[in-house]
């Protein structure tokens, strides 16, 4: 799979080229070797400002986009982490506000590929440590960290409670079941609440852990509270230490402190993304080390952006012009949490548009959709394996590229849904010249 993107820039294209070069050793696991590349750097995941690290399998990059918005309504600079990039590598380091720029990304990457030599790290261990070795020379209030896969073994993981304000995990769903599921002892044994072990492997000790409490399973929770006793780390759950209510009128949240109140639309749509600015408020109101104003709170649900989760395209870009008359929303969703969280918000029947990799599961995601889908056009993701589009059923369309697939939908004014991986987000904006900034 590469992920690794293009630059337009000669000096950042060479150092991609290396890291495409990149690969994870089979059965390689652990943080024995992003630590020691960190060390060579002269570790500067102990030189952040106070970090917010969210885990979990849908939602986390939506709460760090509410973190973001409203620690930097209440005026402060933060630095940002997630992945993957939609269009530009660069969207994966966030300096002080801002996307880090190509000549810096340059040097930054020589200076932490060269510091690899010998130790074979991966793509992320890299980019992590590209991101954190910015982070501590560049003064920011804040850092907003995503996980980037499970949790335990992430290489984010590497953060210690000096540096960590609090701790967060977002919606679990099974997903990336041969590393997250795979065979170990002394770990639990039921899918969901191995799941949320590995996601659990982030807590630290005297660091709030805050979490999606009674929304998650039960069994999930289970294993959540058992690993935050282990450690010692102070656990804050939805529906027991704080609540929050969505509706089309606002948001309401509620902890042991003064309540909010927010009358209008969630700038992040979809009635999931109530829960996920109320993990970023919970978050923020259970740490210590930075002060923050409910007023910044309110401006950061409305303000907060993250590309490619349920995000209306322009009307009149490039791809969508070719078919035009109706609204065309994108998602990145590819798995049957994501699939229904989408369901709920396209209530009426739509046209899908749809590109997976052959490591998801296309009936999963579909299945909320029940009757609503008026057509199914399969596409291609460029550079990617992808499933065929018999494996969606019989009654779908495969079209050669996005193109194709926008000029033959039927002419009927329904909506149109693109979907089922974040990779295939990234072209669309492309296509559409809505490259996130």
């Amino acid at each position: 799979m590469k992920d690794f993107g293009r630059s337009d820039d000669p000096a950042v294209q060479a150092q991609l080229d290396r890291l495409a070069a990149l690969s994870l050793p089979e059965g390689r696991i652990g943080l024995d070797t992003v630590r020691e590349l960190l060390a060579r750097l002269g570790d500067p995941q102990d030189r952040l400002p106070p970090v917010f690290h969210i885990a979990g399998t849908n939602g986390k990059g939506s709460v760090c986009a509410f973190l973001r918005a409203m620690l930097e309504a209440d005026g402060k600079t933060v630095h940002v982490t997630t992945s993957p990039h939609l269009v530009r590598y660069n969207e994966r380091i966030r300096v002080a506000g801002t996307l880090i720029k190509d000549a810096r990304l340059a040097e930054l990457l020589e200076e932490v590929l060269d510091a690899a030599e010998g130790l074979n790290p991966s793509f992320f261990e890299v980019t992590i440590a590209a991101a954190f070795t910015e982070f501590a020379s560049v003064p920011a209030d804040a850092c907003v960290v995503e996980v980037g896969l499970g949790g335990r073994f992430d290489a984010t993981n590497v953060l210690t409670p000096d540096v960590l304000a609090a701790c967060g995990i977002a919606a679990l769903g099974i997903d990336h079941e041969r590393f997250l599921l795979a065979p170990e002892d002394g770990v639990p044994t039921e899918p969901m609440a191995r799941i949320a072990f590995e996601k659990a492997g982030i807590a630290k000790p005297g660091v709030p852990l805050v979490t999606l409490g009674e929304w998650h399973p039960l069994e999930s929770e289970n294993a959540i509270r058992v690993v935050a006793l282990n450690v010692g780390a102070p656990l804050s759950e939805l529906g027991s230490d704080w609540n929050v209510y969505g509706s089309g009128e606002g948001l309401s949240y509620f902890d042991e402190g003064s309540d909010i109140y927010f009358t209008g639309e969630l700038a992040l749509l979809g009635e999931h993304q109530a829960a996920n600015a109320g993990l970023a408020i919970a978050m923020l109101r259970q740490q210590t080390a930075i002060n923050i104003d409910d007023d910044a709170i309110l401006e950061g649900l409305e303000c907060a952006q993250w590309p490619a989760r349920l995000q209306r395209l322009y009307d009149d870009g490039p791809l969508t012009a070719l078919c035009s008359n109706r609204p065309i929303w994108l998602d990145g969703g590819h798995n049957r949490n994501a699939g229904a969280a989408i369901a709920e918000f396209m209530q009426q029947e739509f046209h899908i548009v749809l590109g997976m990799l052959a490591n998801k599961d296309p009936q999963a995601f579909l299945e909320p959709f029940d009757d609503r889908l008026r057509s199914i056009t399969i596409v291609p993701i460029p550079g990617y394996e992808c499933h065929p589009a018999e494996a969606f059923g019989d009654s779908v369309r495969a079209a050669n590229d996005l193109k194709d697939a926008m000029l033959n939908l039927p002419n009927d004014g329904y909506p149109v849904l693109i979907a089922g991986s974040l990779y295939l987000a990234g072209e669309v904006l492309r296509q559409n010249d809505e490259i996130p900034d």
